[in-house]
């Protein structure tokens, strides 16, 4: 065999050992990575057909609604029946911010919740709409955390006209038209009345789209708030913010924080999006509402950005995956 024939052996075999190495560097990074990375940035990206999951059933189990030691006339909190299932012995729940256990829970079923025509600007036909979306989100939410191994019980409701004081302060705060949810006793707080017509020099929420579905949307949000409760993400992100030292680190985890919930409201206005029902054109004002809320110029940072408010919402709906809301190992430009 000639020099040219060597030559050719030669290069024929470092040719194949090099895609030997590419091959198994690929499988090799592959199984490296949890399923629920990487994390696609929100994009301005269209609309796009919903796939969701197989329909999850709904675990028959559930117990009577707490007591609540202290009632009040109007600012107790509404109780629904708790779902309280422990993990499995050998079940280990991650519950840090950019590892945790809730973003294995996948995507969230079609699910029906019909509205009605409830108006936003009746107490008492919000508050019923309020209570039965609320009972909506915990039949999907529940059994999608209980999968994972993570415990759950459904959220107290203290829905009131004009506000009030709530385990975590008062509701709204003063010049805010803002709920809250309360992790001392698992209750969201709303106050009507502010939500629809504003509070003091803050529009509300209906001063921007009257269409039941916007109010709604945020009450997906602060029920996102105690899917994070739930996951551990509220006790570790109050853990990152009392070892922080200085305000804008506080004030960035806070957006962090505020905008997965924002992204995990918007999964489950996706998942009820037949039944509630969510028409094009009211997706395209829910889209533009998130355009409109969130922090402003004189006010705290603590927020997001409307633009990164519309951009998670978005994110939620359009992609529909828990791990896909992991704001904590996003770009902080997403999070600004």
């Amino acid at each position: 065999m000639g020099a040219a024939g060597i030559l050719g052996i030669v290069l024929g075999s470092v040719a194949a050992l090099f895609v030997l190495i590419v091959v198994a560097g690929a499988i090799f990074k592959s199984a490296s990575h949890p399923i629920y990375q990487p994390v696609a940035l929100p994009t301005e990206s269209s609309y796009d057909p919903y796939h969701p999951p197989t329909e999850y059933s709904t675990p028959t189990h559930s117990t009577a609604p707490t007591e609540d030691s202290t009632p009040t006339e109007d600012s107790t909190p509404t109780q629904t029946p708790t779902q309280d299932t422990n993990p499995p012995q050998q079940v280990t729940v991650n519950r840090t911010l950019k590892g945790n256990t809730l973003y294995r829970a996948g995507g969230l079923p079609k699910s029906s919740c019909p509205a009605g025509n409830g108006s936003i600007f009746s107490h008492s036909q919000l508050k019923a709409l309020i209570i039965k979306t609320g009972q909506c989100m915990s039949r999907v939410w529940g059994p999608a955390l209980q999968r994972q191994g993570i415990q759950f019980r459904a959220p107290n409701y203290a829905i009131t006209p004009k506000g009030g004081r709530g385990a975590c302060g008062d509701f709204p705060s003063p010049g805010s038209m803002v709920p809250y949810y309360c992790p001392r006793n698992n209750t969201i707080y709303a106050s009507t009345s502010a939500m629809a017509r504003g509070n003091g020099n803050a529009r509300g929420y209906g001063e921007i789209i009257q269409w039941n579905g916007g109010i709604i949307s945020m009450m997906a949000h602060e029920y996102g708030h105690h899917v994070q409760e739930m996951a551990g993400i509220m006790d570790s992100w109050w853990d990152k913010t009392l070892d922080s030292s200085n305000q804008s680190a506080k004030l960035a985890l806070s957006r962090r924080l505020e905008l997965q919930a924002t992204c995990l409201g918007g999964m489950w206005m996706r998942s009820v999006a037949d039944s509630y029902p969510v028409s094009p054109a009211n997706r395209s004002r829910l889209f533009t509402f998130y355009g409109q809320v969130g922090d402003y110029p004189g006010w705290p940072r603590d927020h997001g950005a409307p633009v990164n408010n519309n951009r998670w919402f978005r994110q939620g709906w359009l992609r529909n995956q828990a791990y896909q809301c992991n704001t904590w190992a996003a770009d902080s430009s997403t999070t600004s």
